[in-house]
């Protein structure tokens, strides 16, 4: 008599793969965010500020 526990499920493997697939697009989402985050933080910080527009008084 087979082990029914050793038996491949079809079911399983297509949950497994989309549950991956997910799991993969979050993770490459999350860490396309947090490098465009310290790219914007790093050229704010060393970027020098902008200097501020006088404004002429009228005589």
């Amino acid at each position: 008599m087979k082990n029914p526990w050793t038996m491949k499920n079809p079911f399983m493997s297509m949950w497994l793969s989309g549950a991956n697939t997910v799991a993969n697009s979050a993770r490459v989402r999350t860490t396309a965010a947090s490098k465009r985050a310290a790219a914007a933080f790093w050229t704010a910080a060393l970027t020098p500020p902008k200097p501020k527009k006088r404004r002429k008084t009228q005589r």
